[in-house]
C-alpha cells in the first residue's frame, strides 16, 4: 500500500514505522484530531484519548464485539466465533462466567509452580546458548515466547510435544501479516481443538477442556463451535499478549540500566515496576463494529464502521498520567488499562501478571547485567498485539 502522508485521515496500523514506534503518531493525533479515520481497507476509526477509548469499550449498545480483529477478515472466511470475546451481552455475561473460576487468583497460584519450572528451564537454556556462542541471545525468541505457550498448554492439558506447534500457530497468525497464512493456521487450530474435545468426551482428564465439557450455558451444554472457539481464544489471547509484555519489559530493562539495576537491588519493587511496564508498553489493540450511527469525541461514526481501541495510546494520555511517556518504575497511582476495560477486560489478567512476574524474577536473578547486543537490531511488530519480535541481548551473569 501507499505510504501514509496524513495520519488523521489515512492511518495504517500495518505501517512498519508505526509498528516500530507509534508514539509520535499518537502525539500528533492528540495535538490535532484525536479521532483519526481511514478508508484503506474498510472504513475504520481510531480514537487516541483515554476517555474516548473507554467510552466505546463501555458502550455495548452502539459498538459490538462480534468482530474484534483490527484488520478485516480475509476474503472468503467467516468471522471467528470465540466466546466470550466475540460476543455481546447478555450471551457474553454467561459465557464469561463459565471461565472466570479457572482464572481466579487462587487458580493462578496453582499455576505458579509450573510457570516457575518453565522459567528455570528456559534461563538455563539461555545461559547455555550464550556460553556456546558469542554471549548474544534473542530474549524474545529464546525466552519470552516460550513461557505463555507452556503455561496455556498445561492448563488445557495439551501434551508437551505439541507445544512447538502451538508456537508456530501463534507466530503465523500474529506475525505473518499474510491473510492466507492466517486463514490456514486458524483452520488448523480449530481442527486440533475439535480433536481434543472429542478425546475428552471419551476420556476426561481434569484439565480446562474437560471442565468446559462439563459446563452448561443456560441449562444446555456448550456447543462444539463454542468449545473450539473458546479454546482458540485461550490459546491465542494467552500467548502473544503475554510474551509481548515480557519481551517489552526485557527490552526496557536492557536499554534503561538505572531501572534494571534498581530492580536487581530492590526486588520488592518489581510488582510495582511490572504495572508500570504494562502501562507503558501495553501490547493490545482491540476493535468494535458500530451497530448504529454514533459519535466518538465529536467525530461522527457510521453503522458498520470498524472502531479500533488502542489501549497503549490511552495509557499514554497526558490527561490521565503525569509524565506519560516516561517509565516511572515506582509510580504509585497507575490505573492503566493494559488489560482492556469494560465487559471484555482480560479475564486472564491474574495469570498474565503472574507469568510476567515470574519471568522477570527468573531473568533478573540469573542475568542482572544484560544489555542490548551491539550492532544488532531490535525489531518490533504487530497490529493486534505489538511487541518485540527480535530482541538480541548480551548476558552478563553475576561474578564471584
Amino acid at each position: 500500500m501507499d505510504p501514509v502522508t496524513d495520519w488523521t485521515t489515512d492511518f495504517d496500523i500495518t505501517d512498519a514505522d508505526y509498528q516500530n514506534d507509534p508514539y509520535p503518531v499518537w502525539d500528533e493525533l492528540r495535538a490535532g484530531c484525536p479521532v483519526a479515520t481511514s478508508d484503506r481497507r474498510i472504513r475504520t476509526v481510531l480514537p487516541i484519548r483515554w476517555d474516548d477509548i473507554s467510552a466505546v469499550a463501555y458502550d455495548t449498545e452502539h459498538f459490538s464485539s462480534v468482530d474484534v480483529g483490527t484488520l478485516p477478515a480475509p476474503s472468503g472466511t467467516s468471522t471467528l466465533v470465540a466466546p466470550p470475546i466475540t460476543s455481546d451481552p447478555p450471551f457474553h455475561t454467561a459465557a464469561r462466567r463459565i471461565l472466570l473460576p479457572h482464572f481466579s487468583p487462587a487458580a493462578t497460584e496453582r499455576a505458579r509452580p509450573h510457570t516457575e519450572a518453565i522459567c528455570r528451564r528456559l534461563v538455563d537454556e539461555v545461559a547455555d546458548a550464550a556460553a556456546a556462542g558469542d554471549g548474544t541471545v534473542d530474549a524474545a525468541e529464546a525466552y519470552a515466547q516460550h513461557i505463555p505457550v507452556g503455561v496455556i498448554a498445561h492448563l488445557l492439558g495439551i501434551p508437551d510435544d505439541d507445544i512447538p506447534t502451538f508456537l508456530d500457530w501463534a507466530i503465523r497468525i500474529f506475525q505473518s501479516g499474510e491473510p492466507a497464512i492466517i486463514r490456514i493456521a486458524t483452520k488448523e487450530i480449530l481442527a486440533y481443538f475439535a480433536d481434543q474435545v472429542a478425546q475428552r468426551r471419551v476420556e476426561p482428564s481434569g484439565d480446562l477442556i474437560s471442565a468446559l465439557l462439563e459446563a452448561d450455558l443456560d441449562g444446555s451444554p456448550l456447543t462444539d463451535k463454542h468449545l473450539t472457539g473458546t479454546c482458540f481464544l485461550l490459546l491465542m489471547a494467552g500467548i502473544d499478549t503475554t510474551w509481548s509484555s515480557i519481551g517489552a519489559a526485557l527490552w526496557h530493562l536492557a536499554t534503561h540500566h538505572d531501572d534494571r539495576d534498581r530492580l536487581v537491588a530492590e526486588p520488592e519493587l518489581r510488582p510495582t515496576a511490572i504495572e508500570e511496564l504494562l502501562r507503558a508498553y501495553a501490547p493490545v489493540t482491540m476493535a468494535r463494529i458500530a451497530t448504529d450511527d454514533a459519535e466518538i469525541g465529536g467525530c461522527p461514526v457510521h453503522a458498520g464502521d470498524k472502531v479500533l481501541l488502542p489501549f497503549p495510546a490511552g495509557n499514554r494520555d497526558p490527561e490521565k498520567f503525569e509524565r506519560p511517556d516516561e517509565v516511572v518504575i515506582d509510580r504509585e497511582r497507575n490505573r492503566h488499562f493494559a488489560f482492556g476495560i469494560g465487559i471484555h477486560r482480560c479475564l486472564g489478567s491474574n495469570l498474565a501478571r503472574m507469568e510476567m512476574q515470574v519471568a522477570i524474577d527468573a531473568w533478573l536473578d540469573r542475568f542482572p547485567g544484560f544489555t542490548i547486543a551491539p550492532d544488532t537490531e531490535v525489531r518490533w511488530g504487530g497490529t493486534q498485539v505489538r511487541g518485540p519480535r527480535a530482541l538480541p541481548v548480551v548476558l552478563q551473569p553475576p561474578t564471584g
